[in-house]
């Protein structure tokens, strides 16, 4: 988990190196803030809209800098080695689970600055995440999983 922060870090300096802050999300995050190892797979890294549209090239120009190889368009998916790292929209925080992404809280490490969200943030996206209809063919023991786990930490 802390090979896969550490990573974050760095990937993160080099978006703020562009102006973007983003989103640390998904199970590496989670696992930060509840301080359990909860096996991150990857980096779901959350991003302004534009530049997983218009400006791709640039997103895609500055990740392949860092070693990474684009292994997913659709997904915008990278691959360095053994991690992976993916990025979404934040935009889509608001309308897919009614996290508004303008008042995540940001973080500054001593290398870089990252938005994160909170628990309640968490407990909205993998509500909503367990009745997508792609993510409960594929995930949803463990979205299922998330949510008791933090239901038993907002309590």
């Amino acid at each position: 988990m802390e090979k896969l922060y550490n990573e974050f870090l760095i990937i993160a300096k080099e978006l703020n190196s562009i102006d973007i802050i983003p989103v640390l999300y998904g199970s590496l995050w989670l696992s930060k803030l509840l301080k359990i190892d909860l096996k991150p797979q990857d980096i779901d890294i959350l991003i302004p809209e534009k530049f997983l549209k218009t400006d791709w090239n640039i997103l895609k120009y500055f990740i392949e800098k860092l070693w990474y190889k684009l292994v997913d368009l659709h997904e915008h998916e990278f691959k360095k080695n053994s991690i992976k790292i993916a990025f979404a929209s934040q935009e889509d925080l608001t309308p897919f689970a009614n996290v508004d992404y303008n008042k995540l809280e940001i973080f500054e490490s001593d290398i870089s600055t990252y938005k994160k969200l909170s628990l309640q943030d968490y407990f909205k996206v993998y509500t909503k995440s367990s009745k997508d209809s792609y993510r409960k063919d594929k995930n949803n023991w463990k979205d299922k999983s998330k949510i008791d786990i933090i239901k038993k930490y907002l309590l």
